[in-house]
């Protein structure tokens, strides 16, 4: 039999029911993630530079592929189209080498200098009535530009026609006398001391006459000066003296300047060694063609002649100075302006010619891209003659009828295919007879 428990003794629980669970604590929660702390602001402002730095670069770098999307950018259809039949041939511009003229000139730094320039003095002294033309005003020879008081000098002219007149009474007086003199010393009732004395009196008057003619002459000449006129034609300058002034006889100041501005003279410079065939064509009676243009050598101004040539060389400088002579209707010249001169030495006929722009230079040699037939390019080595404008003698390395390279040079490596285009002529496909050739089935033909 199974004991009885105590009462002290809790009745033992089963085996299932012995251990009882115990209760769980409540879920804890758990922490939130640690946020990081933001960046410092130095670390923004780098993360801004390299995204910047990145732009630029991407647009350095596709630059001109974005610049041909542009819509005004985009390439001629023509080259367009060229690309896409070229079967991936270089676009160039290409130039046909030519046959023709080319001249030589020496060109020289020149200053416009009239052939006359005149400062207009007065010759009499007095006040300055009337002033009969304008600040700019082109007159001609014998114009009336100037009126000086006439008066002071009519009283001098009426004066001097007295005087004259009373001279001339006591002249014929004094022949009178003289005769009757003549016939008295005939006579012997005279002494001849008398006669002589007489003779020599009628010889003073009329010195005495001759005398009150010229001033009578001077005083009109004064007249004559109180109006002043013209001495050349030219282009008159800023007024110098205001009416109402006095001015002087001869004043070193002048009352107003007049240059010549058609014809015009430029004075230029040469180096002394460019004077020998300069002297060989005058010397031969020939007369070289002179133009006168701009600073900048852009804007041809006029067509002349070389007139005159100094008559030594500057030892400081090596030049020497020539003066040309241009027609200047247009007043395209000015005086005192500065010009680049341009003398015509010679002209050099049936050469060969080619675009400057053609031509290459590196530290060794001088040398052009060539076309060949096959559309493919080579280096030509070439040599050069005399430059004028865009168009350069080729002495040799080329001949006439070559098709050389102009624009794009710089995509171009030895034996490049290039889709060439010569402005003026027809537009060609250089791949269109490989590409023919080598479609299947077809073979080339061999003769």
């Amino acid at each position: 039999m199974d004991p009885i428990p105590t009462a002290l003794e809790s009745p033992r629980p089963s085996a299932p029911e012995e251990v009882q669970k115990a209760p769980s604590p409540p879920p804890q929660k758990a922490p939130p993630p640690l946020q990081k702390a933001p960046p410092p602001a130095r670390w923004r402002r780098w993360v801004w530079v390299l995204i910047v730095a990145v732009a630029a670069f991407a647009a350095y770098r596709f630059w001109p592929q974005l610049k041909n999307l542009a819509p005004g950018n985009a390439p001629p259809p023509s080259m367009a189209k060229g690309r896409a039949k070229s079967g991936g041939a270089t676009p160039v511009v290409a130039a046909r080498v030519k046959r023709g003229n080319i001249s030589i000139y020496d060109t020289g730094l020149g200053a416009v200098t009239p052939i006359y320039t005149v400062t207009v003095q007065s010759r009499v002294t007095g006040q300055l009535m009337k002033v009969m033309f304008k600040e700019g005003q082109l007159v001609k020879e014998g114009d009336l530009l100037l009126e000086i008081d006439p008066r002071p000098y009519q009283v001098m002219l009426d004066q001097a026609e007295g005087q004259l007149v009373h001279d001339q009474a006591l002249l014929k007086n004094a022949r009178v006398d003289l005769e009757r003199y003549k016939i008295l010393l005939a006579q012997e009732a005279v002494p001849e001391q008398q006669y002589a004395t007489q003779d020599a009196l009628v010889t003073q008057y009329e010195g005495t006459i001759k005398t009150d003619q010229a001033a009578i002459d001077n005083a009109k000449l004064d007249l004559v000066y109180c109006h002043i006129t013209s001495p050349i034609t030219g282009l008159i300058g800023l007024r110098l003296v205001d009416p109402g002034n006095i001015v002087q006889a001869g004043a070193a100041s002048g009352l107003l300047v007049i240059t010549q501005i058609d014809p015009i003279s430029v004075i230029f410079t040469i180096a002394e060694d460019q004077l020998p065939p300069v002297l060989d064509k005058v010397h031969a009676g020939g007369k070289l063609p002179v133009e006168a243009w701009d600073r900048e050598l852009k804007n041809k101004l006029a067509q002349g002649t070389l007139e005159t040539i100094d008559n030594q060389i500057d030892p400081t400088t090596g030049t020497l100075k020539l003066r040309a002579v241009f027609d200047n209707k247009a007043f395209k010249l000015f005086p005192s302006q500065f010009v680049n001169a341009r003398l015509l030495v010679d002209q050099k006929r049936n050469v060969i010619l080619a675009p400057t722009a053609v031509i290459q230079r590196n530290s060794q040699n001088t040398y052009v891209w060539l076309v060949k037939p096959d559309s493919t390019v080579t280096i030509r080595q070439v040599t050069t003659g005399v430059s004028e404008g865009d168009q350069t003698e080729m002495l040799s390395g080329v001949e006439e009828g070559d098709e050389v390279v102009m624009v794009g040079v710089d995509k171009l490596q030895e034996g490049s295919r290039v889709n060439a285009q010569v402005p003026g002529e027809a537009p060609r496909n250089p791949g269109a007879q490989n590409s023919a050739d080598s479609k299947p089935g077809r073979s080339k033909k061999v003769s």
